[in-house]
């Protein structure tokens, strides 16, 4: 079995597409749809071993993907990482910007080194690939860029670090958009809400608590998937959205219509999770421990 895409056979073939985060998660299964449509996949991140593990997987689809261990909140490694990936691929014609992280933290508690951390690693960082691959190959042969935030729309309870740094990125991105389009280069968010995937298991306990009350709280009553999101970001760096830039694509099974704390009258209608159909590509993903486990544990309870 292969990857799943919805988008025509050989769509990027010949290009070559630097997916950053590329080791887990959706970086992970973004660079397999695309390895999947012809493109050849720089890998992007600080564990050398993950991006290894996936190139491996993308080899064994057929595809091709090299690795690029860095770390994108210092710039001199990223100055160096566009140059390799030109020097090795002869181009850079997408860039997705998928790294990030954040952990949970009252606004008020959020030291001056965590907020920091989280803002140099979400904006700064994707600041810094963003610039390095415009102004070493893209102001002059053109490109796309898809930027990740988050659904930050009206704040992000409990994450107001990562939450400024991803609505920084949002604004960067319409910014960027305006003053590099003139270059041929197009610049778009997707903004997911509840993805199910290996980052669920990296937080701890009494998150994974609160994460397991999710899918009741959003109009599509279920976690999204990998897949849908690497689906948004394929589009946006497609042909189909040659005239899209500085826009962002909400994929969020509908949250920032119904927020947890005033959700509608169908939340307790009786919707099911059957009623939301998933879609289902990524031949390799699996639901994170967190899913099954905890699944596991609510019905021992019961």
């Amino acid at each position: 079995m292969s990857y799943q895409s919805v988008f025509r056979p050989n769509l990027f073939q010949g290009h070559v597409a630097v997916v950053t985060g590329g080791g887990s998660g959706i970086g992970r299964c973004t660079a397999h749809e695309l390895a999947a449509l012809g493109a050849t996949v720089a890998l992007v991140g600080r564990d050398g071993a993950k991006l290894e593990q996936v190139a491996a997987e993308i080899a064994a689809a057929g595809g091709t993907a090299s690795c690029h261990p860095c770390d994108i909140r210092v710039e001199a490694q990223v100055i160096e990482l566009v140059d390799a990936v030109i020097a090795r691929h002869g181009r850079i014609d997408s860039l997705v910007n998928n790294a990030g992280g954040q952990y949970r933290q009252p606004l008020d508690q959020i030291s001056s080194k965590g907020f920091e951390a989280v803002v140099r690693l979400n904006l700064f960082g994707g600041f810094m690939v963003m610039r390095e691959v415009y102004n070493r190959w893209m102001k002059q042969h053109g490109g796309a860029i898809v930027n990740m935030i988050a659904d930050i729309w009206g704040g992000w309870f409990q994450y107001g670090h990562s939450g400024a740094a991803r609505g920084g990125m949002w604004t960067l991105s319409q910014t960027a958009a305006s003053e590099w389009a003139h270059s041929g280069v197009r610049v778009n968010c997707v903004a997911p809400g509840g993805i199910a995937s290996s980052g669920f298991d990296t937080y701890e306990p009494n998150v994974q608590e609160d994460i397991l009350k999710y899918p009741p709280s959003v109009p599509a009553q279920r976690y999204g998937n990998v897949a849908e999101i690497s689906a948004a970001i394929t589009f946006l760096l497609s042909p189909a959205a040659a005239y899209i830039t500085g826009s962002c694509i909400r994929v969020d099974g509908g949250a920032p219509n119904a927020r947890p704390w005033n959700p509608p009258e169908p939340m307790s209608s009786g919707l099911t999770n059957d009623q939301s159909k998933t879609f289902n590509a990524f031949h390799l993903d699996a639901p994170p421990k967190l899913l099954t486990e905890g699944a596991k544990t609510e019905s021992s309870r019961g």
